[in-house]
């Protein structure tokens, strides 16, 4: 049981786990996640971390549709500050506790500001990892920001 899965299951939230066979040569591990599930990508979506202005210490997350990539600009707008860039990974493994390819944005060692792409918010449930590369949790937009506190902006590019 992953620090997501626990997270959920303490806060009472209505969700569905999503497991599948990881392939360690898959190019992407969102694109894998959704052609394994059989989802739409657009319904899949992957945590990416920043590191604002950047700091390695001050770090924020980007939840964009597997598909799509995280804009900068529009992630640094939408923190209100100057510029982000992407985090290294290891200091995103170590700010959340998870391996790259297997970050949830729930259950992190500590919270993060959270932006979820806009495009979310047409969706009824939306996929994210759960904690580990082959785990999905599949839960409500509304209660994906009610959880990590985030909020919701125009993010994705393709």
């Amino acid at each position: 049981m992953t620090p997501a899965i626990k997270t959920l299951e303490k806060s009472k939230v209505a969700f569905t786990l999503h497991e599948y066979e990881h392939d360690p040569a898959a190019p992407a591990y969102g694109l894998e996640a959704a052609e394994k599930l059989g989802c739409p990508p657009e319904q899949v979506f992957k945590t990416l971390l920043v590191a604002i202005e950047g700091d390695a210490r001050r770090l924020a997350v980007g939840i964009v549709p597997v598909h799509r990539n995280l804009d900068l600009k529009s992630m640094a707008a939408a923190l209100k500050v100057k510029k982000v860039a992407m985090a290294r990974p290891e200091d995103a493994e170590r700010a959340t506790g998870y391996i790259v390819g297997g970050i949830s944005p729930l259950g992190q060692k500590k919270r993060l500001p959270t932006v979820l792409d806009a495009s979310a918010e047409g969706q009824a449930s939306i996929l994210v990892s759960g904690g580990r590369r082959g785990l999905d949790i599949e839960l409500s937009p509304l209660q994906l920001l009610k959880l990590t506190n985030g909020s919701q902006a125009p993010l994705a590019r393709s």
